[in-house]
Formats: C-alpha cells, structure tokens, sequence
C-alpha cells in the first residue's frame, strides 16, 4: 500500500518561512502529479500548488511569488518553501499524488494525512 508521510508543518510569525515535505513509500517507482492542498474547518480543500512529472507547476492565485513547489523523482518527494506567510495561509496542508506506480501496482489519487500550519499575526 502506498502512503505519503508530511513532515515540516509548525507554527509561525507572519512574515517567516516554512518548509513542507511529502515522502511517498518505499516501492513507489514513479508518481505523475504532485501536489499540495490545504484546508481549514468548514471549508472546502484548496489546491496550493502541485508539479507534473516534466516539472510543470501550478499555484493558486493567492500564493504566487510566496510559495516555491519542488520535487525530487528519485526520492518521490515533493517540497513546498513556504515564503512571506500570512495569517490566512494558516490551515491544515496535504499531499497528494495523482497517479503513483508502485509494487503494489498503480494507485490513483493518494492522499497524505495533513500537517497544521498555523501562522500567527
């Protein structure tokens, strides 16, 4: 079964810096899209950012110039730098994998657990 492990959620002072990362499991071999969303209580889940497999990426309007998505194919890691963060960027932040090829065989739509960011004013 394939699973992402978040790590690097925390709390912060507006206007500081945090780095999220998304590790898929081992016999994972390849995963098209990867992408970040985030949610807050109430509210429908947002896509962030994410990046195809050819490096292409995509951001919300809201965080463009701010936030900075990479990844790491031979890790099948996905990274978001999180610059100049505001107090309504506070929400729970997941990872999610579009289509992943693994031992198990191939899995769509994979999802992560989420990590807090909270970013204090």
């Amino acid at each position: 079964q394939v699973q992402l492990v978040e790590s690097g959620g925390g709390l912060v002072q507006a206007g500081g810096s945090l780095r999220l990362a998304c590790a898929a499991s081992a016999g994972t071999f390849s995963i098209s899209t990867m992408g970040w969303y985030r949610q807050n209580p109430g509210k429908q889940r947002e896509l962030v950012a994410d990046i195809d497999g050819t490096g292409y990426r995509n951001y919300a309007d809201s965080v463009k110039g701010r936030f900075t998505i990479d990844r790491d194919n031979a890790k099948n890691t996905v990274y978001l730098q999180m610059n100049s963060l505001k107090a309504e960027d506070t929400a729970v932040y997941y990872c999610n994998a579009d289509r992943v090829a693994s031992q198990w065989g191939p899995f769509l739509d994979v999802w992560g657990q989420g990590t807090q960011v909270t970013v204090s004013s």
